[in-house]
């Protein structure tokens, strides 16, 4: 068994179109911690979209606004993370991630992730003449470094986003943490 980080942050990483916002912030709200996304809060501080930085800077300047950006927020303590799909593509990335929260790899197939993508105009990386190609690549490019760093792996989209995050917590061994206050976190019927 690898040892696990000194630290309570959980960092959700993944593909694109997994999920990673949608559990991520619902695990949140279970555990009552503050909630970030990588990719919302550098849009946040620039004032624009991904897309019109890709535009702009290209993905390397992207990529620097992101490492300064995940260095920042996963300085923190007590919170869950959502990370860009491309996060791991950079070493430091990866360590810093590893070392400093458990990271929940939300793993999920190429089908599945194709059928959430294909129509989103806002991902610059699948802005090309054969997206579906694009996407295959970028997954066997990106998978191997998911699952190297990540201290869990979960089904992206078994069951309901409530039924996935208690799934989540449960592995974690974070259920008995579920906010008092939050009725629904702890009665998954309560959504569809």
């Amino acid at each position: 068994m690898e040892p696990q980080p000194a630290t309570d942050n959980l960092f959700f990483i993944g593909f694109m179109g997994a999920g990673k916002t949608t559990i991520g912030r619902t695990v949140a709200r279970q555990l009552g911690r503050p909630f970030f996304d990588t990719d919302h809060e550098i849009e946040s501080r620039c004032g624009v979209r991904i897309t019109t930085i890709f535009e702009l800077e290209g993905e390397e300047g992207f990529r620097q606004r992101e490492t300064r950006m995940l260095d920042e927020l996963t300085q923190r303590s007590g919170i869950v993370l959502a990370t860009g799909g491309g996060i791991v593509m950079r070493p430091e990335n990866r360590e810093m991630l590893h070392s400093r929260g458990h990271v929940i790899y939300l793993d999920a197939t190429l089908p599945e992730l194709w059928r959430r993508v294909r129509r989103n105009r806002n991902r610059p990386l699948l802005q090309v003449d054969n997206p579906r190609a694009r996407l295959e690549a970028l997954f066997c490019e990106r998978d191997p470094l998911y699952r190297e760093i990540a201290h869990l792996i979960m089904p992206a989209h078994a069951g309901t986003v409530v039924q996935a995050a208690a799934n989540v917590l449960a592995q974690l061994g974070l259920a008995a943490l579920l906010s008092a206050e939050d009725p629904e976190a702890q009665d998954p019927a309560t959504h569809d």
